[in-house]
């Protein structure tokens, strides 16, 4: 690796290729796991500790269309509209009211999961989310939390508490993601930190306790 100096001062110069592939990576990272597809895979699996699954994904799936579907839709629109920047809202002042979009969305949905007779434990993974949407709208117009973070480091804990200790390399996704957030300058390491904890500790922990409470 080569020095460069400047003022007197040498540092490492990093070869254009190798920021290029860097950025790639992390764009992949952040797009590959990004909230909506995240959720959308967490709620598919939420019937799995009850009776009746595979067949109840239906319902998991009924759940991902108000939770994530929907809400991404209409905020691809309002970035086609130009009301919002970009579908990760990088803007912190325009996420309140995308986020309280989303909890609209989502409560419709809690009506409809419920006239349907869905499972428990899908419920429980709902209002999981819920909780996560509630506290991220919150802090959203003093901080700009990594949702991102949130949304993979609930998951992988959520799936490991499911599915069992087999599972914990799903944990490594978790400071993947938050790499990628923080190369692409998305967020500072205190947000990714703040939005793992989030994710991981309470937003898990809810479903826990509601899944305990809930799931026969």
């Amino acid at each position: 690796m080569t020095e460069a100096k400047a003022d007197g001062l040498a540092g490492p110069v990093v070869p254009g290729r190798s920021i290029r592939a860097r950025n790639r990576t992390a764009r992949w990272l952040t797009e590959t796991f990004q909230p909506p597809v995240v959720v959308t895979v967490q709620l598919l699996l939420s019937p799995l500790i009850q009776d009746g699954f595979p067949a109840t994904m239906a319902y998991g799936a009924l759940a991902a269309l108000f939770v994530c579907v929907v809400p991404l839709l209409l905020l691809l629109v309002l970035v086609r509209l130009g009301r919002v920047t970009d579908h990760h809202v990088s803007d912190r002042r325009q996420r309140l009211p995308v986020l309280l979009m989303a909890l609209a969305s989502i409560l419709a949905g809690l009506a409809v999961l419920a006239a349907a007779g869905a499972p428990a434990s899908v419920f429980a993974m709902v209002l999981a989310v819920v909780g996560g949407v509630v506290v991220l709208a919150a802090v959203s117009p003093f901080w700009k939390i990594s949702g991102h973070a949130a949304a993979i480091s609930c998951s992988a804990v959520v799936a490991v508490l499911m599915l069992g200790a087999a599972w914990l390399p799903l944990l490594l996704l978790v400071p993947a993601v938050g790499w990628s957030r923080v190369v692409l300058r998305a967020h500072t390491l205190a947000q990714v930190v703040a939005g793992s904890l989030f994710g991981g500790v309470v937003m898990a922990g809810i479903w826990w306790l509601l899944r305990a409470w809930l799931v026969p």
